[in-house]
C-alpha cells in the first residue's frame, strides 16, 4: 500500500511527479497524493500501466544482467527515479560484484531518497543531473570519481526520454553520451510508444502528464531507432519491451513500449 514519504518539499506535494507515479505504478510507498491521483487517472485510461511498469523494470535487469556479462564494470542509469526493488547495483552485483553504479536524477527528492537508501560502499552514489545536461553529468566530480571514460561504460536510459520534448533536442543529449564513451559501451533504452493505441485515449494520458512534473512525449518505432545512431542493436534489436531477450523471469509481458541494448562502434 502506498503512503505518504517521510520528508519533501511542500510545494513538490501539489504537482504530480512522475517519478514518483512510476513508483505508485510499481507498488511503491514513495509518492503523495496528488502522484497517486493523477496516477489512477492514467490507470483509468491504461488500466494495465501498473504491468507494463514492471515489465519495463523486468527489461532494466535484463539489460543490465547482459551488459555484465558482456564484461562491462561501469554502470551510468540517467533518469534513474525513486529506488525501488530489483535496483541496477542489485542486479549487477549478482553477476559482478565488483562493478561501480551511477545513479542520475533531476529531481531532488528522488536523489535524497536514494542517498539515504543506497549502500554506502564506495562504488554507489546517486548525483543530482538532467539528461539534457550531458556534459554536466560527465564533469560531475562523484561521476568522474566513478565512471572512467577511457574504459567501457553502460550507459542506461530507461523510460525517460518519453520526458523530454524535441524542442530539448534528446537526440543530441543521448549523441553526446555516445561521444563521451569508448568503443564497446553500451547504451540500454526504453521508450514509451502510443504506436496501436487509440488515438483518444493517448490524448488523455497526455493531458494528465502535461499537468504534472513533465510532459508526456510518446515516439514512433522509426523515432525512437534514431537514438541508437552510432551503435550497433544486439538481436533481436529494438522490439517490444517483454520480448527483449527473455530469460524465464516471470512477467505479464504487457508493454507500453520499445527497448533495445546497442554497443557503440
Amino acid at each position: 500500500m502506498s503512503s505518504e514519504p517521510t520528508s519533501g518539499p511542500k510545494d513538490a506535494e501539489a504537482r504530480p511527479n512522475v517519478a514518483r507515479m512510476y513508483d505508485y505504478y510499481l507498488g511503491g510507498c514513495h509518492n503523495f497524493a496528488a502522484d497517486r491521483a493523477a496516477a489512477e487517472k492514467i490507470l483509468e485510461i491504461f488500466p494495465d500501466t501498473g504491468v507494463a511498469a514492471q515489465t519495463n523494470r523486468a527489461f532494466l535487469r535484463r539489460a543490465v544482467r547482459y551488459a555484465a556479462q558482456r564484461g562491462v564494470r561501469q554502470f551510468l542509469d540517467i533518469g534513474a527515479g525513486l529506488p525501488t526493488q530489483g535496483n541496477v547495483h542489485e542486479v549487477v552485483r549478482a553477476v559482478a560484484p565488483d562493478s561501480r553504479v551511477v545513479y542520475v536524477d533531476s529531481d531532488e527528492v528522488a536523489v535524497a531518497y536514494a542517498r539515504r537508501l543506497l549502500p554506502e560502499d564506495g562504488r554507489t552514489v546517486a548525483v543530482r543531473g538532467d539528461l539534457r545536461a550531458p556534459d554536466e553529468i560527465l564533469a560531475d566530480p562523484q561521476v568522474r570519481g566513478l565512471i572512467d571514460l577511457a574504459e567501457p561504460v553502460a550507459v542506461l536510459v530507461v523510460a525517460v526520454l518519453h520526458f523530454v520534448p524535441d524542442a530539448d533536442d534528446p537526440y543530441a543529449a543521448v549523441a553526446r553520451l555516445r561521444a563521451a564513451t569508448v568503443p564497446g559501451s553500451l547504451l540500454a533504452l526504453s521508450h514509451l510508444t502510443m504506436d496501436g493505441a487509440p488515438a483518444t485515449a493517448a490524448r488523455q494520458g497526455q493531458a494528465v502528464y502535461r499537468r504534472s512534473s513533465a510532459p508526456l512525449v510518446p515516439r514512433s518505432y522509426a523515432e525512437v531507432e534514431r537514438f541508437f545512431d552510432g551503435y550497433d542493436l544486439v538481436e533481436p534489436g529494438l522490439v517490444r519491451l517483454a520480448q527483449w531477450r527473455p530469460d524465464g523471469e516471470p512477467q505479464a509481458g504487457v508493454s507500453h513500449g520499445y527497448g533495445g541494448v546497442g554497443v557503440r562502434r
